[in-house]
């Protein structure tokens, strides 16, 4: 595939949003979409957002380019009918709801759709156009105290910890994006579009770090009498450890990993004990075990210590800031990182984006367009809609077969997400090594985490290492769609199905992968571990209380993104968005494509403001001027119960203080400036808290919300469950699966389609349950092979 050549090349996308939409657009124009963004006379709003480099918005700058901007005039009735044009000419037009271009334009997104059936539409705003909260607006901060992520970070004690700003808004954008692509792929099949109401709330609670799907909580959504209210105690489950020059991240699971470590300290006489290596024992004994690496690690750099780990084979990482981060060899080997000039005399370093499509990284190529840049018509030819195969009303995946090779959270949220809009969707299980998500709690017989996230599948116990379970898969690659894999680099290739072996069977396959640094590079063959990712991307450093604190009455670290699942849940979401634009390509051309997600360079991509920010000020670069939003979390009335409080201007400010009844806070020379209330932080928070105290989360929220200052409450699972916003827009049902001794409420689907049904609930697979049917069924296979192959081992079925 040439690089002019992308997967989206076909899709026009009509840009009208000023802020929210920006980064989902970004995501079609990396693929190769026409995105042509919609501006007033005056320019987008959106670029003069802090912070800013060289007087112009980094934020608008990063998440605009690649695209190209026309200048209309509401006003000029000529402008006017060059919008409806341009619109009636679309494929997608991506609005900011109550803020966007639309209605400027005497119309609205709703009667866009009315007026062209054929058009995607969505409207992104905070919390959607209904429910009882859809008026209220939302930072970052906020999202993560409504979403349930702030409930489980921080002590376990005391203020929670906010998570670094900007993951929310960026996992919102990715699940809106792959939203409108189910939509356009369900145009593509039944020559009917669409109109989402997105929520970026609704898009958070479900794709960040949900409570209701892989690792939620085990008693996520049952009260019960003296359970934990606090953050989770275990907030060292991978340890972090001083050195020289810096800290370094230990992520020691498996028995071999241990007996690294332990050849590493010198084979200590106390922890010879066979018993060591069970997890358990280990974490008991840790407080031991921890003495001799810190005395171990003390002296040592970060590069030493990375070194060292690997060549015993203990799972390492140094913990880098995000400029080192951005520095890092790696990143520059493989081109996720590159220097560019960003805005007009300001060059910077850069992520290049989320995607690798057939080697190569699709991603940043032109800088944001000045404003009017470009002429009001669309580039080259419109994608040419053959005759719709399927109908209004079914599943936009009915049809399509993937093969899942998927493990833990990346895959099994990858292969969901295809599930649920109904692919046809075979789990390949090997015997000896299971899913890890499959592991239970003892007496169960499938985990919480494991129905969640491999509803809707089929599930095949097939030997892969064999010659004959080889060939078996050869024969379902031939007749598959994609192929869903995110194993270690070179795994696939080791078992004779590398793309290459792949297309050669199938030019038509897909084939979507992640791992943790990407297949190519100097990181490439470091173990991946989800920890050890956030270490060496910067996400660590930044998950960090504004103050250390005591651990057992020892000083600890301040370092608290322990208990997340992120990025998983949403490099699977990026991943699926990359596989199905690989599909869409194969709808125009016929051919395959490879795709390839690493979870490093989703990290450096979900937080691109701030790792450009601060890799330009740590490089010097002159001109910068950063945002002084702030962001707090207030103790409220009741039990360790919180809110969240977002000061992003001086005239929230000054409405803030009205609803705090100290009106005089707004010209208090301590508060009134930005630059002044981050000064003096403290003080401020103080003296907010004292009108916290007096009010629950929710009322303190309604309050300043009303005031038009976003605010939220720090909602636990069960909190979720009965937020009325998310209870009205139907985000979660019961499911039920017969091996599970409760309901589970789990999500509906990516958004609320009105021509897409809600996700069915199959009930999740037991290992090789469907493993006779699929023989029979696709493979025309005999009763008797089928016995014969099981009793030889290439084959097996349920338990």
């Amino acid at each position: 595939m040439l690089m002019s050549d992308g997967l989206l090349d076909a899709v026009r996308v009509l840009d009208l949003s000023s802020g929210n939409g920006d980064a989902v657009t970004r995501l079609f124009a990396d693929l190769g979409a026409d995105v042509l963004k919609v501006e007033p006379p005056s320019g987008s709003p959106a670029r003069d957002a802090p912070p800013t480099l060289a007087g112009a918005s980094i934020p608008f700058a990063v998440h605009n380019a690649n695209k190209r901007s026309v200048v209309l005039d509401p006003f000029d009735e000529d402008d006017c009918e060059v919008f409806l044009d341009l619109a009636a000419q679309a494929d997608i037009v991506v609005d900011d709801g109550f803020y966007g271009e639309a209605p400027t334009f005497g119309t609205s997104v709703e009667e866009l759709a009315a007026q062209h059936p054929h058009l995607v539409v969505l409207s992104i705003t905070d919390f959607g156009a209904t429910g009882p909260r859809s008026l209220w607006r939302a930072t970052d901060p906020v999202l993560y105290a409504m979403c349930g992520s702030l409930s489980r970070s921080g002590p376990a004690t005391g203020t929670p910890v906010l998570p670094p700003d900007g993951i929310a808004s960026a996992t919102a954008a990715v699940q809106a994006a792959w939203a409108a692509l189910v939509a356009y792929y369900n145009r593509l099949r039944c020559g009917t579009g669409e109109f989402i109401d997105f929520s970026r709330f609704d898009a958070v609670v479900m794709s960040l770090d949900p409570a209701f799907g892989a690792h939620g909580q085990v008693a996520a959504g049952i009260r019960r009498t003296g359970q934990w209210r606090g953050r989770p105690k275990n907030q060292d489950a991978y340890p972090i450890y001083a050195c020289k020059d810096g800290y370094v991240r230990l992520c020691v699971m498996a028995p071999r990993q241990w007996r690294g470590l332990r050849r590493w300290l010198g084979e200590p006489d106390d922890f010879q004990d066979p018993k060591y290596d069970v997890i358990g024992a280990r974490f008991a004994a840790w407080p031991q075990i921890s003495e001799l690496v810190q005395a171990l690690f003390a002296g040592q750099t970060m590069k030493e210590l990375v070194a060292a780990g690997q060549a015993h084979g203990v799972p390492i990482a140094a913990v880098l800031t995000p400029s080192w981060a951005m520095d890092a060899e790696h990143f520059r080997a493989v081109g996720a990182i590159t220097d560019a000039e960003l805005v007009p005399g300001g060059r910077v370093s850069i992520p290049t984006g989320y995607f690798v499509v057939d080697g190569r990284h699709a991603g940043f190529r032109t800088p944001a367009p000045a404003a009017g840049q470009d002429g009001p018509g669309w580039r080259g030819n419109p994608a040419v809609v053959s005759s719709p195969s399927g109908r209004v009303g079914e599943y936009p995946f009915a049809g399509l077969r993937v093969l899942d090779l998927g493990i833990i959270v990346a895959g099994g949220e990858l292969s969901r997400l295809f599930g649920d809009l109904g692919a046809e969707v075979i789990k390949i299980e090997s015997a000896d090594y299971p899913d890890g998500l499959r592991q239970a709690r003892v007496g169960d017989a499938m985990s919480e985490s494991f129905a969640w996230t491999h509803r809707n599948h089929l599930a095949m116990g097939l030997d892969l290492r064999s010659a004959t379970g080889k060939e078996i898969f050869t024969r379902l690659v031939a007749e598959a769609d994609a192929v869903f894999a995110n194993f270690k680099p070179g795994t696939l290739t080791a078992l004779g199905f590398s793309y290459h072996e792949l297309r050669a069977v199938n030019p038509r396959i897909v084939l979507a992968e992640s791992s943790a640094y990407g297949d190519q590079g100097p990181w490439s063959t470091r173990m991946g571990y989800g920890p050890l990712v956030r270490a060496a991307t910067g996400v660590t450093r930044l998950w960090t209380a504004d103050e250390p604190q005591d651990r057992d009455g020892a000083a600890r670290h301040a370092f608290y993104d322990a208990t997340t699942i992120f990025p998983d849940h949403v490099v699977g979401r990026i991943t699926a968005i990359a596989a199905l634009a690989a599909l869409i390509h194969r709808h125009r051309t016929g051919g395959g494509s490879h795709v390839h997600i690493s979870q490093a360079e989703a990290v450096i991509n979900q937080l691109d403001t701030l790792y450009i920010t601060q890799a330009a000020l740590a490089a010097g670069v002159p001109r910068i001027s950063e945002d002084t939003s702030l962001h707090a979390v207030y103790p409220c009335a009741g039990d360790d119960e919180w809110c969240v409080i977002s000061i992003g201007s001086d005239e929230e400010w000054r409405c803030a203080a009205d609803v705090f009844h100290h009106p005089e806070w707004a010209d208090d020379p301590r508060f009134a400036t930005g630059e002044a209330r981050l000064a003096n932080r403290r003080e401020l928070v103080e003296s907010v808290s004292a009108w916290t105290r007096t009010r629950t989360p929710p009322r303190a929220a309604q309050l300043l919300q009303s005031s038009g200052v976003s605010a939220g409450p720090m909602n636990r699972p069960p909190d979720i469950l009965e937020d009325p916003q998310l209870v009205e827009r139907k985000v979660y049902s019961e499911m039920l699966h017969p091996l599970v001794e409760r309901p589970l409420p789990a999500e509906t689907g990516p958004a609320p389609f009105q021509h897409i049904p809600r996700a069915p609930q199959r009930p999740a697979p037991l290992p090789g349950q469907d493993t006779v049917d699929i023989c029979r069924r696709l493979l025309a296979m005999s009763p008797r092979d089928i016995d014969r192959l099981v009793a030889e081992g290439v084959l097996f079925g349920p338990p």
